[in-house]
Parts: structure tokens; sequence; C-alpha cells
């Protein structure tokens, strides 16, 4: 038996493939898993018992992915003697046992053109969100000692990069198109010493009026002054309190911003960005995420809790929240659309009985389970409508960020909340409110999927969907909010499935514990590989890249960091697909390859 094949995995160990009964050349083309070492069941083949009845030391877990240049390979001969061997030194030593029957799997697609997205094949990379304050209000590095030193230890440990903030009200504080990247160039310099990559996030809303901002970093105030002489500048309820997190949608083409509409105003802001960082585009800074709205998300700030403003009105969970479509823009986008349909009294405001911000479904009109006026005809309307108003502005600051960095070689991403609660019950309403038509099949009111729409503006601008809730369980939740992460975020990746659409992942909340790694883990390491069932979104395909929330200071407790350690090494031991690279056995020879093991936590989760 002679070595046929030989790949590198992900810690740069090599490992070759020897086999009998089968043609040299049917081998040139095999394809090692990046972690040879974990299993049969990581390389891509179904190991079935031999004629004794012994799996012959095989561990126990059965195939979870199996790549096409797998099939490609022994596709001319369905049995053969296979031995998988480490190579060190050119030396061969024997890691798992021959005489296995190699059978293909019938939902193993050898066709070339079928549909396999290329950000599969490694490991699922870990990012790290960088603390809001990271840069200060007044432009300064907050202790850059401290996080050159902490972005070096993620470094150590394996993490991909970092995401960042770039805060609009920061950055043009002084005036219009005064724009101040010193801080900014500083940070950026210290994550490219430290060999990280970034993740930039283009933050065109305020901190401190949601869940987990721990400080207050407005709009510039030029934008603020511009609101106090236009008013309806702002996202407004129906009470009239205008929120002064982001600018509402329905001003994106009003010239009132200095003589500049706001998409002009966001757009100038990123061409100054790629100005400024146009060595780092596509090498360090590697992804653009577009913010969209409230948190930076896709979304109207329908459940503000307003922390630096306690006199506005407040949310809290797990209340319904309030749609956000009474100024003045608003209202006209919504009487023009209810003339179009034949009904003129549906455009004068929204819905009279869809409660407030801490109510619950039961207590209003609109929302109740049943008989709720969500599921008529004016429901569908304006539901309709206020979603509608949301997919375009994602579409046009999608449009907006691909006109400047389309050819930079960033990946652009946008973000959706995770609204959860509420889910399971039939109307959805706290993702209504936030703008999501997402429903269960009423007397009028059809099924509805609030996110496809999006997933679809994704595809079109070749953006990456970032979305949250990927360490949650449902039952970390009291039932009777009816709280459905789990069920969520299955739509939302199945919707990115579907489209071809490239989904990245985050924590909601810092949590260092064993079950809220383990969940992050099998979320990201998707469902088996099976190609039809990925396009139909029926099963999921391995996410993109996981960020999680956040680097602070209990990130680095010796206790949490030790934890985190070993997640980042299962991350890269557990997830993702292979390296197709293949080379000879006059390569082997040549290798130096260090005695890098598999975690012995990884080891316990795939029954080593």
């Amino acid at each position: 038996m002679t070595i046929l094949g030989l790949a590198r995995d992900s810690y740069g160990r090599a490992w070759g493939v020897r086999a009998q009964g089968v043609e040299r050349g049917g081998l040139r083309r095999v394809a090692m898993a990046n972690a040879c070492a974990n299993a049969f069941g990581r390389v891509g083949m179904t190991v079935k018992r031999d004629a004794s009845g012994s799996r012959g030391g095989v561990p126990r877990r059965s195939t979870r992915r199996t790549p096409r240049a797998m099939w490609h390979a022994f596709g001319a001969s369905p049995r053969c003697e296979l031995e998988l061997c480490s190579v060190r030194k050119s030396r061969v030593t024997r890691e798992c046992v021959r005489g296995l029957e190699v059978c293909r799997s019938a939902s193993a697609a050898t066709d070339a053109s079928a549909y396999e997205p290329k950000y599969v094949r490694s490991p699922v990379p870990v990012y790290v969100m960088l603390p809001l304050n990271v840069v200060t209000n007044d432009g300064r590095v907050h202790e850059p000692e401290s996080l050159a030193d902490g972005l070096m230890a993620l470094k150590n440990i394996g993490v991909e990069g970092v995401m960042i903030d770039v805060w609009w009200g920061i950055v043009e504080r002084a005036g219009p198109r005064k724009y101040d990247w010193a801080a900014y160039e500083e940070v950026v310099g210290l994550i490219k010493d430290a060999g990280l990559k970034v993740q930039a996030v283009m933050s065109f809303h305020a901190c401190g009026a949601n869940v987990g901002d721990v400080l207050e970093i407005p709009l510039p105030d030029w934008v603020l002054e511009a609101g106090e002489e236009d008013p309806d500048l702002f996202f407004t309820d129906q009470y009239g309190y205008r929120n002064p997190e982001c600018i509402s949608l329905w001003a994106d083409n009003a010239r009132t911003l200095a003589g500049r509409t706001p998409l002009e105003a966001y757009k100038e802001f990123m061409m100054s960005f790629k100005k400024k960082f146009k060595k780092e585009l596509g090498t360090t800074l590697t992804e653009i995420s577009v913010g969209c709205g409230p948190c930076g998300e896709l979304r109207y700030p329908a459940y503000p809790e307003n922390k630096f403003a306690q006199n506005s009105s407040q949310w809290r969970f797990p209340g319904i929240g309030e749609f956000q479509c009474y100024d003045k823009r608003a209202l006209v986008a919504m009487a023009r659309a209810a003339s179009k349909v034949g009904h003129i009294e549906w455009g004068g405001s929204g819905p009279h009985d869809a409660g407030g911000y801490c109510n619950l479904p039961a207590e209003t009109g609109f929302f109740r389970y049943e008989g709720g006026s969500w599921d008529t005809e004016y429901g569908l309307f304006f539901l309709s409508w206020y979603s509608d108003q949301l997919v375009k502005h994602g579409d046009e600051m999608l449009a907006t960020a691909k006109s400047v960095f389309g050819k930079t070689g960033v990946q652009l991403a946008i973000k959706c909340a995770g609204v959860h609660w509420w889910y399971n019950v039939k109307s959805h309403p706290a993702e209504l409110t936030a703008g999501y038509f997402n429903c269960r099949s009423g007397r009028v009111v059809p099924e509805q999927d609030g996110y496809a729409p999006i997933a679809k503006i994704c595809q079109k601008y070749g953006a990456r969907l970032n979305f949250t809730c990927v360490e949650m369980k449902d039952a970390d939740h009291p039932w009777f909010y009816h709280c459905g992460p789990e069920g969520l975020l299955r739509q939302i990746r199945a919707a990115c499935a579907r489209y071809d659409v490239q989904f990245a992942g985050e924590n909601a909340l810092c949590r260092f514990d064993q079950e809220a790694f383990n969940k992050i883990i099998a979320n990201c390491a998707g469902e088996g590989n099976d190609e039809k069932a990925w396009r139909q979104g029926d099963k999921l395909p391995p996410m993109a890249c996981f960020t999680f929330l956040r680097y602070k200071a209990d990130l680095f407790n010796p206790t949490a960091f030790e934890s985190f350690k070993v997640f980042v090494q299962r991350m890269r031991d557990e997830t993702g697909l292979l390296d197709t690279s293949v080379g000879t056995i006059d390569e082997a020879e040549e290798l130096e390859v260090a005695a890098e093991e598999i975690s012995a936590e990884s080891r316990v989760q795939l029954e080593l």
C-alpha cells in the first residue's frame, strides 16, 4: 500500500490516504477534512460494519458532512481497502483501521454544478465584538495598551478577528463632512499588528436606548439640531414621542442634513472611510456591516429602553412594542398606499387598538389570540405596507454600500434583530411592530415569512445576513412569554439557505457556560451535507462565521477565558467541511509537522 493523497488540516498537520484495490489516479482528487484525526465521520465517508461485525475502533459518530470532492475520488470504486494515516517527517503512523466498506451516500451530490456555498469548507471562524466605547465620544482610543494586550491574547487562542462599531456620532461629530478617523486608525493598526481581521459596522445610530447599551453615544450634534428644525426627521410613535436613536427611513431622501439627504450623508461617510482605510480593505478589513436602524439592525425602534432618557416612553420585556409610523412623511406614504388600494380611510394612522410598548398581546384588540384585527383586510394592508417600507430601506442602504465598497474585496452585511418573544403565538406581535411581517395563517391573512424578503435583498447585493440568538434555547425563558429563539433562528437560516445567502451568527447575551457554548457549536456546524435539502431550506448549512458578544473585563477572567479558549478550539475542531488542497508523497517526505492534538473537550463531544 502506498500514500495516494495528501492534505493539511487546520492545524498544519499532514494526513495521507493509503488504499488497496483502487487505481492510483482515482484518488488524485482526494480531499481531507479539517480535523481528520477526529474520525472517519469527519472525512466525509459513511462507515459500515465489516463482515465480522466489528467497527475496528472507528468512533461511533456517524457522518455529518460529505464533501463533493470525496465522492468524486471514490466514485469509480464504491468498495476498497482504505487507511487514514498521519505523516510526520516521512514516517507513516497508522491512526485508523483498514478493511472498511466505504459506500456512497445516497444524498451526496457528484454534479460539479451542485449547490455548495463556498464558505462551508473551512471551520467556522470566531470573531469577538470590541467594547462599544473602544473609541471614546471625544475621539480617543480607550486604554490602548490594555486593548493591544487583549487583542494579542485573542489571537493566541485562535480567534479570527474582531468586530468594531464605527460611530457616526464620533467620527463626524465636529460638523458635516468633518471626519475624524485618527482614533479608528489607531485601533485598526493595533488589530493589524495582532494579526487579526476586522468586521466594521457603519453605525448610523445612537447608543444608549437598547438592551446591553452601557453608555451613551448620541448622533452628531448637527443631526440632532436638524431634528429640532424638522422633528419629523425621527421615528415617531402614536403618542408623538420622537426617537433620536436613528433617522426615520421615510426621511431617507429628504434634503434635511445641511443640504444633503440622509442617504447622501451615509454614502459620503462610507466614501471617507474607504479613502482612509484603502490599504486595509480586503485584507485586514474583510467585512462592512451596514447599519440600517436601531442597534445597527434592519428594524423599527419598536422597543426602546431609553436608559438615558427616563422621561420618554419605556419598553420592558416582554412587551409587544409599538408601531413607529407617525411622523408626517410616514403618514403621507401610508395615505398614498391606502389610496392606491381604494381605501383612503386606512391611511389616516396606524392601528388604533394595538396597545402600548409594554402591553401583552391578549390586552390588545389588534394582537389578541382569537379575532385580532391583524387578521383582517385592513391588517393585511397595514402590515404589508409597514414591512415593505422597511425592506425598501434595507435595499437602498445596501445599494448605497455596494456603490462604495463594490470593488474593494470586502464582504457586505446587514443585521436583523432577534425578536424572539411572542414568536410562538399566531400573530407574532413583537415582530410585527419591529417591521417583520412574520405570522401564522389566520382567517384572512395567509402565513407570512417575514425574513424571506430580507434574504432576497441580501442575495441581490451579495450581502451576508447577521443574526443573534445563536446560544439561546426556548426553555431559557418563561413559557408564558411564548419565546421561540430556536424556531426563529431556524426560520431565518432556512430563508438564507433557500436564497444562497451566507448566514453569520452572534450570541444575544454574554455567557461562558458550557451549555451556551455547546448550543453555539451545534448551530454553527449546520446539518449534514444534503445539498438539495439546503436549497429547500429543510436542512441548514454551516454558518459563515460567529461573532462573540463581547470583549469585556469578564472575558479575561482566568476561568472565563479558559472556557472561551476551549470553545474557540472546539469551533476549529467541530465545524466546517474541508480544505481540498491535495499534495503528493514527495511533499509528504519534506513535511515537519507539530504533534498537536485535538482538544480533550472535542474528543468528549465527538465520542472519540
